[in-house]
C-alpha cells in the first residue's frame, strides 16, 4: 500500500517544452503503460462483471497467486503502477491542453473567412449597381448601334447581290465578246463557269437572282449549242455520218485525201467544245425516263456530242418504226431489233478509233461505243413499252416478241459488250403485268412441248443408241428433250435484273419437273405388267437421267446464287424452319432437293418392282433345285468330273437371260443397283429356302459348293471382281458344309465349349466365317450327315 500523501500528489506540469530525450523517454514509458493497461484490460475482461474490485482481485491473483513468496513482488508492482498512473495523467493533461488550442485556431480562421465573404458581398453589390447604371446609360447607344449594324448588313447584302449581278453580266459580256471574235472555246469555258455558279446559287433564297442567272445561262447555252451543233453536224455530214451500209467507209466523200486530217481535227475540236456544254445542258434538258413501273437503273444523260451523233439515227428509227409505215409491223419486232444491232456494228470502228481517243484525251471515263449503244437502247425500250400492251394477250405474238428480244439481248451483250447493269430489254420484260404473262406463256408452251415429246413415236428411243460411248446413260429422247427445254428456259431468264424474278422462273422449272415426273409415273403404271419391257426400262432411265442432271445443276454457280437469294427471302418471310435454313446456308441441300428426292423415290420403287419380278421368275425356276436329294448324292471321289446339277439349269438360265436383258436396257448405274439388290435377295433365298431346308451328305455339300462357286457366282463376275462377296450367306454356308470332318468336329467342340460365353470369333474367322452368327453356324453344322459314329 502507498502512503496517503503519495497517492494524493498531483503531477507537476512542465513549464517548458520537452527536449528530444524527454520525448523519447515519455514515448517509451507510454508504450509500457499502454502494454500494462492492455494486460489489465485483458484480465478485467476475463471476469464475469468487469467491475473494479473484480479486476483488482483478478490482477493480484495473477501476479501473486497462492505462493506467499510472491508477496515480495508487491513493492515493484506498486512502483510500476504509480509510474503508469503518472504517465496516464500527463497524457490526459497534454491532450486536454492541445484541443482548446486547435478549436481556437479553427474559430479564428472561420471568423476571417466570414470577414472576407462580407467584403466580397459588398463589392458584388457595388459592382452590380455600377453595371446596371452603365447598361442604362449605354442602352440608347446600343439601339443606335444595332440599327446601324442592320443597315450595314443590308447594304452588304445589296452589295453582294449587285456583285453577283455584275459578275453575271461580266461573264455574259465576255461570252459575247468571245463569240464576236469567234473564240468559241473560251466562250464555252466561260459558260461552264457560269453554269457552275448557277449550281452553287441553288441554295440561295434570292429567287430573282436565281431566275436571272438561269435565264442568262440558258440564253448563251442555246446560242452556243446551236452554233456548235450546226458546225458539228456539218463535219459529220462530210464524213457521211451516219454509216447506214455495213461497208460504208468513214472517209467516203472527202474530195481530197489531204483534207482528212483537217476534218478529224475540226471534229475533235467541236467534240471537246460540245463536251464542255454538258454541265449547262443538264440544267435545261430532262433525260427521257420511262415510267417507274419498269424499274430502270438510274443513269446520267448521254453526253451532248453523242446525242447529236444519234439524232439522225433516232429520226430514222421513228420514221420507220412508228406510225403507219409498212416497216412498223407489230408482229415483226426482229426488224427494229436487227436494225439497231446493225447500226451499232456499223459505227463501232469509228467510235473506237476516232471518238474514244478524244474522250481519253480530255480525261473522261465515258466509253464512246457503250454511250452510243445506250442512246440507241432507249429507242428499243420506248418501242417495247409501247408495243407490249398491244400484243400481251396474243400468245403467239407475245412469245415471238420475247424470243426475239432474248436473241437481241444475247447478241448485244456477247458481241457488243453491253453491260447488264445498264438499262436493257429485260427491265421491260420484268414489269409485273408483262412478267406474269411471260410466265404464263412459258408454262403453256412448255406443257405443250411435253405433250408432244411424250406422244412422239421416238419418245422412248435414245438418239445415240448406236453410239456406245455417247449412250452410257441410255437416255430416251423425251427425257433429253425435256432437260434441253429446262436448260433453254434457264438461258432465257438468267439475265433478268432481279433475283426475285429469277426465283419465280425457278419455281416454274420445279413445277415442270414435277409435272413431267407425274406423267412418267402415269406411263409407268400402264407398263407395270411388263416391268422388264423396253418402255418400262426407258422410263426408269429417264427418271435417273433427270435426277442426275438436277443434282449436277445444284452445284452450278447460277443456281447457288439463286439458293442464296432464296435463303434471304425465306429468312424474311419465316417460311422455313431453322434447320432447313441452316441446311440451305451450309449448302447441305439445294434448290432442287425436293424434286430429286421424289425422283429418287420413284426410281427406287421401279427398281424394286423389277427386282421382285426377276426374283419371282428365279424362284419359280428353282423349285426343282429345292427338291434336290442332297442326302443321297454321290461324293466327289465317286465322280469322274463334277458337273452342274440338272435341276439348277432353269434357275441359272433364267438369271442369265434377265441379267443380259436388263444390262442392255438399263444404264450402267441403274443396272449396278439392280443386280446388287437382286443378289441380296437371292443370297437370302438360297440360304434359307435351299440350304437351311435340307440336310447334306458329303456328296450333296460338294455338289452345292460346285453349283454355287463354279456356276452361280461366275454369272456376276462380269459386273464385279469378287461376286462371292455379295453371296456371304451362301459362301459361308458352303464353307461350313464342306469342312473336312476333323475341322468340323473341332469347330463344333469349340462352339459348344464357349456356349454362354462371347462367341468364338477367332475360331470362326480362321475357317473363313465372318457374316454368320454362332447360332447359325451350329445349325449349319447340324445339317451335315457325314459325322463319324462315336458311339454316342
Amino acid at each position: 500500500m502507498l502512503p496517503a500523501g503519495e497517492i494524493g500528489e498531483p503531477p507537476v506540469t512542465p513549464c517548458c517544452s520537452e527536449n528530444g530525450d524527454q520525448k523519447k523517454n515519455l514515448k517509451e514509458k507510454s508504450d509500457i503503460s499502454i502494454a500494462a493497461l492492455v494486460e489489465n484490460e485483458q484480465v478485467c475482461e476475463g471476469t464475469d462483471n468487469g467491475d473494479l474490485p473484480s479486476c483488482v482481485s483478478a490482477f493480484i491473483e495473477k501476479e501473486v497467486g497462492n505462493d506467499l513468496k510472491s508477496l515480495k513482488k508487491l513493492d515493484k508492482l506498486i512502483e510500476q503502477m504509480t509510474e503508469n498512473k503518472m504517465q496516464l495523467e500527463e497524457q490526459v493533461l497534454t491532450v486536454s491542453s492541445e484541443i482548446p488550442k486547435r478549436i481556437h485556431t479553427a474559430l479564428k480562421k472561420a471568423e476571417e473567412s466570414k470577414q472576407f465573404l462580407n467584403q466580397f458581398l459588398e463589392q458584388e453589390t457595388h459592382l452590380f449597381s455600377s453595371i446596371n447604371s452603365h447598361l442604362l446609360t449605354a442602352q440608347p447607344w446600343m439601339e443606335d448601334l444595332g440599327a446601324m449594324i442592320n443597315q450595314i448588313e443590308e447594304i452588304e447584302r445589296h452589295l453582294a447581290y449587285l456583285k453577283w449581278i455584275s459578275q453575271i453580266e461580266e461573264l455574259s459580256d465576255n461570252i459575247q465578246q468571245y463569240l464576236m471574235t469567234n473564240n468559241v472555246p473560251e466562250a464555252a469555258s466561260t459558260l461552264v463557269f457560269m453554269a457552275e455558279l448557277d449550281i452553287k446559287l441553288q441554295e440561295s433564297s434570292c429567287t430573282h437572282l436565281l431566275g436571272f442567272m438561269r435565264a442568262t445561262v440558258k440564253f448563251w447555252h442555246k446560242i452556243l449549242k446551236d452554233k456548235l451543233t450546226s458546225d458539228f453536224e456539218e463535219i459529220l455530214a462530210q464524213l457521211h455520218w451516219p454509216f447506214i451500209a455495213p461497208s460504208q467507209s468513214p472517209t467516203v466523200g472527202i474530195s481530197r485525201p489531204a483534207s482528212a486530217p483537217e476534218i478529224y481535227s475540226n471534229l475533235e475540236t467541236l467534240f471537246c467544245q460540245l463536251l464542255k456544254l454538258q454541265t449547262s445542258d443538264e440544267l435545261f434538258t430532262e433525260p427521257k425516263q420511262l415510267p417507274e413501273k419498269y424499274s430502270l437503273p438510274t443513269s446520267p444523260s448521254v453526253i451532248l456530242p453523242i446525242q447529236i451523233m444519234l439524232t439522225p439515227l433516232q429520226k430514222r428509227f421513228r420514221y420507220h418504226f412508228r406510225g403507219n409505215r409498212q416497216t412498223n409491223v407489230i408482229s415483226k419486232p426482229e426488224w427494229y431489233l436487227a436494225q439497231v444491232l446493225l447500226w451499232i456494228g456499223n459505227h463501232t470502228q469509228f467510235l473506237d478509233e476516232k471518238i474514244q481517243p478524244i474522250l481519253d484525251k480530255v480525261g473522261s471515263s465515258v466509253n464512246a461505243r457503250l454511250e452510243f449503244s445506250r442512246g440507241l437502247m432507249m429507242l428499243i425500250l420506248e418501242k417495247l413499252a409501247a408495243d407490249i400492251p398491244c400484243l400481251l394477250y396474243d400468245d403467239n405474238l407475245f412469245c415471238h416478241l420475247v424470243d426475239e428480244v432474248l436473241l437481241f439481248e444475247k447478241e448485244l451483250h456477247s458481241v457488243h459488250g453491253y453491260p447488264s447493269t445498264f438499262a436493257n430489254c429485260m427491265h421491260i420484260l420484268s414489269e409485273e403485268t408483262c412478267f406474269q404473262r411471260w410466265l404464263t406463256v412459258e408454262r403453256k408452251f412448255a406443257l405443250q412441248k411435253m405433250d408432244s415429246m411424250l406422244s412422239s413415236e421416238a419418245a422412248w428411243i435414245s438418239q445415240y443408241k448406236d453410239i456406245t460411248d455417247v449412250d452410257e446413260m441410255k437416255v430416251p429422247d423425251c427425257a433429253e428433250t425435256f432437260m434441253t427445254l429446262l436448260l433453254v428456259i434457264t438461258d432465257r431468264y438468267k439475265n433478268l435484273p432481279t433475283a426475285s424474278r429469277k426465283l419465280q422462273f425457278l419455281e416454274l422449272q420445279k413445277d415442270l419437273v414435277d409435272d413431267f415426273r407425274i406423267r412418267l409415273t402415269q406411263v409407268m403404271k400402264e407398263e407395270t405388267r411388263a416391268s422388264l419391257g423396253f418402255r418400262y426400262c426407258a422410263i426408269l432411265n429417264a427418271v435417273n437421267y433427270i435426277s442426275t442432271v438436277l443434282a449436277d445443276w445444284a452445284d452450278n454457280v447460277f443456281f447457288l446464287q439463286l439458293q442464296q437469294a432464296a435463303l434471304e427471302v425465306f429468312a424474311e418471310n419465316n417460311t422455313l424452319s431453322k434447320l432447313q435454313l441452316g441446311q440451305l446456308a451450309s449448302m447441305e441441300s439445294s434448290v432442287f432437293d425436293d424434286m430429286i428426292n421424289l425422283l429418287e423415290r420413284l426410281k427406287h420403287d421401279m427398281l424394286t418392282r423389277q427386282v421382285d419380278h426377276v426374283f419371282r421368275e428365279v424362284k419359280d425356276a428353282a423349285k426343282l433345285y429345292k427338291k434336290e436329294r442332297w442326302l443321297s448324292l454321290p461324293s466327289q471321289s465317286e465322280q469322274a468330273v463334277m458337273s452342274l446339277s440338272s435341276s439348277a439349269c432353269p434357275l441359272l438360265l433364267t438369271l442369265r437371260d434377265r441379267l443380259l436383258q436388263l444390262e442392255q436396257q438399263l444404264c450402267f448405274s441403274l443396272f449396278k443397283v439392280f443386280w446388287q439388290m437382286l443378289v441380296e435377295k437371292l443370297d437370302i433365298y438360297i440360304y434359307q429356302e435351299i440350304i437351311l431346308a435340307n440336310h447334306f451328305n458329303e456328296g450333296g455339300a460338294a455338289q452345292l459348293h460346285f453349283d454355287m462357286t463354279r456356276n452361280l457366282f461366275p454369272l456376276f463376275s462380269h459386273y464385279c471382281k469378287r461376286p462371292e462377296n455379295y453371296f456371304k450367306h451362301v459362301k459361308e454356308a458352303c464353307i461350313l458344309l464342306n469342312l473336312n470332318v476333323g475341322s468340323a468336329l473341332l469347330l463344333r467342340d469349340v462352339l459348344q465349349s464357349t456356349s454362354g460365353q462371347p462367341p468364338a470369333t477367332a475360331a470362326l474367322n480362321e475357317v473363313g466365317i465372318y457374316k454368320l452368327a454362332q447360332q447359325d453356324v451350329e445349325i449349319l453344322l447340324n445339317l451335315r450327315t457325314n459325322w463319324p459314329n462315336t458311339g454316342k
